[in-house]
C-alpha cells in the first residue's frame, strides 16, 4: 500500500503534464524548471527520497506502523534543526530548542515501549531512527531548494514528479506481468492517498520557503498526535494516558516555537 500511494502520487503528476495544452521545453505545463540555483538541490532531493522510501520500507518489515511512525516522526525535527543550523545557516534559541524536543518526545512517547530494546524490535527502531534522519536531511535540502528559485511552485512540481519515477520503475520491474492485477483493488484509494500527499508536502515545502525550516518541520510531525485523534474518533481506537500527555507535549513544544518567531 505504501508503494501505491507512492506510484499515486507520481501518476497524478502526469495525468497533470498529459492534459497541458503548453508543450513547452523543460516545462512542466503550467510551470517552467526550476532556476539554475535549486536544480543541484532538485537532483540530491531525488536521491534522498529514494533513500528514505526504502528505509521506511525496511523499518515496516521490522515493526508495526504504530511504532515505527511515531518513531521516525518523532524524532525527525532534531535532524531538522541539526541540519538547518549546519547548513542553512538556522541557529536555535534556546526555546526553540525546548520546543522542538518537547515536540519530538510528545511524538516518540507513542511508540516508546520496554519491548523496543530485544529482539527484532531493535532493528525496528534503527530503520525507524535511520528513516528520521533521511526525514531530516531531504527537509533540509528541499527547503533549500525551493528558496533558489524565482518561482517555488516549479521547484514543488518538477520535485513531486520526478520523485515518483524511481519508485514507479522498481515496481513496475518487481512485479512485471502482475501490476494491474496487484493495483486493481486499491486503486481509487491508492491515487487518491497519492495526490493528497504529494498536496500535503507541497504546502510543506511552500512554508519552508516563507519560513525556517526547523519550526515548518517540527509543526509538520505534529500530524502524528492528528492521526491518533483521528483513530479514535473514527475507528474507535483507545485514546489512553500516553496519548493525552503526548498531545499535552506536542501543543506545548508547537506553542514555546511560535513565541520564539
Amino acid at each position: 500500500m505504501l508503494t501505491l500511494v507512492i506510484v499515486g502520487g507520481a501518476l497524478c503528476m502526469a495525468l497533470l503534464i498529459a492534459a497541458s495544452a503548453l508543450p513547452v521545453p523543460f516545462s512542466l505545463g503550467f510551470v517552467a524548471f526550476p532556476d539554475r540555483a535549486a536544480r543541484p538541490f532538485l537532483a540530491l532531493a531525488m536521491l534522498l527520497h529514494v533513500s528514505y522510501n526504502i528505509s521506511l520500507v525496511r523499518a515496516y518489515e521490522h515493526g508495526d506502523l504504530s511504532r515505527v511512525y511515531p518513531i521516525a516522526r518523532g524524532a525527525a525535527p532534531a535532524f531538522v534543526a541539526v541540519g538547518a543550523w549546519g547548513a542553512a545557516g538556522e541557529a536555535l534559541v534556546p526555546v526553540e530548542i525546548a520546543g522542538i524536543l518537547l515536540l519530538s518526545g510528545g511524538i516518540m512517547s507513542l511508540a516508546l515501549e520496554p519491548e523496543l530494546a530485544a529482539g527484532a524490535s531493535r532493528s525496528a527502531l534503527g530503520w525507524s531512527l535511520l528513516t528520521a534522519a533521511w526525514i531530516g536531511t531531504y527537509s533540509v535540502c528541499d527547503g533549500m531548494g525551493v528558496r533558489r528559485t524565482s518561482n517555488p511552485l516549479s521547484f514543488i512540481a518538477w520535485l513531486m514528479l520526478l520523485d515518483g519515477f524511481p519508485i514507479l520503475l522498481l515496481v513496475l520491474w518487481l512485479r512485471r506481468g502482475r501490476v494491474w492485477p496487484s493495483f486493481r483493488p486499491h486503486l481509487v484509494t491508492g491515487l487518491a492517498g497519492g495526490a493528497l500527499a504529494a498536496l500535503a508536502y507541497g504546502i510543506v515545502l511552500w512554508a519552508m520557503g516563507h519560513g525556517r525550516i526547523a519550526h515548518v518541520a517540527a509543526l509538520r510531525e505534529t500530524s502524528v498526535i492528528v492521526a491518533a485523534g483521528i483513530g479514535t474518533a473514527l475507528l474507535g481506537e483507545p485514546f489512553g494516558r500516553r496519548r493525552v500527555v503526548a498531545a499535552c507535549l506536542v501543543a506545548a513544544g508547537a506553542a514555546l516555537l511560535q513565541s520564539a518567531r
